[in-house]
């Protein structure tokens, strides 16, 4: 499973399983009993594999995987790595606090420019909202890249469960 994009931080993959997701949400199931690495929760046909919380950082990631049936000889795995949701949460209200904020030193700047009055302090906060959303970005990209031996723990252990050859890196 390729990690390398930079840009998406949070990672999805498919695999279709030539099983009924029923035996696999089973083999999930199953194996959240007789196991204590990681802490496995189903809720209908969606399964949350994570670190039990002494093992978590603050960026250590989740895998959620939604299994859905195709027919009753095969489903389709759809998964998706990402940090705690409370995390997500949190880093998603700055990027939109600061996007509202660019939003209205924009509007306010434009308006002083067309007006003749003074904008400077109004373009500096301007570019300020963007310079934020920049580190943001990058506070993300490193969160992903210091996570994604983890990552990898959770996605070998998932092939694990589904009986499949460990991941290629």
């Amino acid at each position: 499973m390729p990690l390398s994009n930079d840009i998406v931080l949070r990672p999805r993959f498919k695999i279709e399983i030539p099983r009924y997701n029923e035996a696999v949400l089973s083999d999930f199931e199953n194996t959240k009993t007789i196991q204590s690495e990681f802490i496995i929760t189903r809720i209908d046909d969606h399964v949350y594999i994570r670190f039990p919380k002494h093992k978590q950082k603050f960026w250590s990631p989740q895998l959620h995987l939604e299994i859905n049936s195709i027919d009753e000889n095969s489903c389709i795995l759809r998964g998706l790595f990402g940090p705690n949701p409370t995390v997500w949460t949190l880093f998603m209200f700055l990027h939109f606090l600061i996007a509202g904020l660019f939003i209205a030193f924009s509007i306010w700047t434009y308006t002083n420019w067309s007006l003749k009055q003074g904008f400077a302090v109004q373009a500096s906060v301007t570019i300020l909202m963007i310079l934020i959303w920049v580190v943001l970005y990058f506070a993300g990209s490193i969160g992903k890249a210091s996570s994604i031996s983890e990552m990898r723990t959770l996605n070998d252990f998932m092939h694990e469960v589904l009986g499949h050859k460990k991941s290629p890196d």
